[in-house]
């Protein structure tokens, strides 16, 4: 296959040297596209370099700060473009175990279309975060996989794996969620286009370098996002029931 991994990034100078470096040896065939949203600290020009000491990586410059989902639209787009049968989304941060890129890419050759690396499976599970952190992450997820009807455990994970075909029927442009609300919305589209979702277990770390991304208002996106999806389903569903409910019965 050929594979692209989508590593977007915002003031990541310190964490991108040593999230590279285990993602390169972990997935040496892999294409690396790092996606800079005008980082002010540099991270633009050190992927640059990066970029110019190896052949297998590439750096798209966005003009400014759009949020992680319009990051990954334009890379998937760019992927998409350039001929790439597998996409892979990455964080810069160090919090994905890179081993978790063969082990998906193993899945979407066996017939997968979206291949989950998650955290709320057996053999799955987050290091260095306190009690509190898992309970948000746990009881979010667990509102999103309820009011969506989706057997997925980890709707927030961001180490997944997508097919290109899959990506394809996903209508990207429709796409406008932010943060980490636009893992779940393409976790439900990827259901709606009738894909095989399977998730594999990995270990996630809090990041070693750098600081957090996350504020109020993405998880407030989060929430409202879901519930608005969620209501829209319930919509649906009953406007269905009722039609069919119509319908003659006999001749």
């Amino acid at each position: 296959m050929r594979v692209v991994v989508l590593v977007p990034t915002y003031n990541e100078l310190e964490a991108l040297p040593v999230t590279m470096d285990r993602l390169l040896q972990a997935a040496p065939e892999a294409r690396v596209l790092i996606i800079d949203d005008a980082s002010p600290d540099g991270t633009g020009a050190l992927a640059d370099a990066m970029a110019a000491a190896d052949e297998r990586v590439d750096v798209l410059h966005r003009s400014a700060k759009e949020g992680l989902g319009a990051a990954y639209l334009h890379g998937m787009r760019v992927a998409l473009e350039g001929g790439a049968d597998a996409v892979v989304e990455f964080d810069a941060d160090g919090s994905h175990p890179a081993d978790a890129v063969p082990r998906m890419l193993e899945r979407l050759a066996d017939g997968a279309d979206l291949v989950i690396g998650s955290r709320w499976v057996p053999g799955g599970g987050i290091l260095d975060w306190p009690w509190y952190r898992q309970a948000i992450s746990r009881i979010g997820n667990l509102y999103a996989k309820t009011m969506l009807g989706s057997p997925v455990h980890d709707m927030t994970a961001g180490c997944r794996a997508y097919t290109a075909e899959l990506l394809r029927r996903i209508p990207l442009d429709e796409v406008r969620s932010q943060g980490y609300c636009f893992q779940i919305d393409m976790t439900r589209r990827a259901h709606e286009a009738g894909a095989s979702v399977v998730e594999v277990p990995i270990l996630f770390r809090e990041r070693e370098l750098g600081s957090s991304k996350m504020t109020g208002g993405i998880v407030v996106e989060a929430l409202s996002s879901v519930t608005g999806w969620a209501v829209g389903r319930a919509v649906r569903a009953a406007t269905e029931a009722l039609r069919f409910r119509r319908r003659p019965t006999g001749p």
